[in-house]
């Protein structure tokens, strides 16, 4: 099958779900509307600043806010600019691991709120020792980033061991994968959370920039059964993740690609499939279980429904 025929197929679902930005105008007044189950899921279209970004927002039935990563520091107005109609307020913050694209927004916020009211933020902390060796380049951002944690009027929680089951209204966030410092290839990303979120209708599976070695450990791990899911966020977004046994090994029926559109269409700027990176090969994976159901970044603000 050519590329350009993989291309094409997933161009034709790639308005699944797309909403404008104005229609958050409605949560701006008194009477919020409700989910339509449990909670509302939004997947943030992190293009403005350039480079790739991970952010995803809920929204539960009693209006907890909580977010997912943030994206990089290029992307903080636009963050800012979402969660005001929703309140300003964020119930928690899940932090994946310190990779800019993903802490980056939410390192401006820390350092000048203006407004933003952050209750808890869990995150899985790295050792010194470790990142400074086995990404000595992302130490200056890996220790401000921490700094500012410690400066933080949210309570702060450093989780340290898998298991831990975090429940806002009626949705559940139980976190499955935490920082592994024996895995020292691809090692930031081999650090991941890998979080199961959802209630007794939806379930949504993050796996934040999990590479092989994080996805064969888990696979193989005690909670394996728990990564089955309604809703997966495709691994390190959608190119070079876990592997492609880890894809056919579990069961999910959508996919969410946190994939601007050059990394969509493998482009590094001399048009389609011009670049080093591995997303059409796992684009030809979800072809092959037939999973029909996308919400790609590259096409704007997704309501995750």
């Amino acid at each position: 099958m050519s590329n350009r025929r993989i291309f094409l197929k997933h161009s034709a679902v790639l308005g699944i779900g797309a909403i404008l930005y104005p229609a958050l105008n409605g949560y701006a007044s008194a009477g919020k509307p409700q989910p339509a189950s449990g909670f509302d899921l939004w997947q943030l279209p992190l293009h403005h600043a350039g480079p790739q970004g991970n952010a995803y927002v809920f929204r539960t039935k009693g209006g907890k806010v909580i977010v997912m990563d943030g994206g990089v520091a290029g992307e903080t107005e636009y963050l800012r600019g979402f969660l005001a109609p929703l309140g300003n307020e964020v119930a928690a913050w899940f932090v994946s691991h310190p990779h800019s694209d993903h802490i980056g927004a939410l390192n401006e916020i820390l350092k000048a709120p203006k407004g933003i009211s952050i209750k808890a933020v869990y995150h899985s902390e790295l050792s010194r020792d470790f990142y400074g060796k086995v990404e000595p380049e992302r130490r200056p951002l890996t220790e401000e980033f921490y700094a500012n944690l410690k400066k933080t009027d949210a309570q702060v929680v450093d989780v340290a061991e898998p298991g831990l089951t975090v429940a806002i209204d009626d949705v559940q966030f139980k976190i499955l994968a935490v920082k592994n410092e024996e895995l020292t290839v691809n090692a930031y990303n081999n650090s991941s959370m890998i979080i199961r979120a959802g209630d007794t209708a939806r379930s949504v599976l993050f796996l934040g920039d999990a590479g092989i070695e994080e996805g064969d450990k888990i696979l193989n791990g005690s909670f394996r059964k728990e990564l089955d899911c309604d809703y997966l966020q495709m691994a390190h977004h959608g190119q070079n993740g876990v592997s492609r046994e880890f894809y056919r090994s579990i069961r999910f029926k959508a996919c969410l690609w946190p994939t601007p559109l050059w990394l969509w269409n493998n482009d590094a700027g001399a048009g389609f499939n011009t670049g080093p990176y591995k997303t059409l090969e796992t684009r030809a994976w979800m072809e092959e279980l037939d999973i029909r159901k996308h919400f790609v970044m590259a096409d704007g603000l997704c309501l995750i429904k």
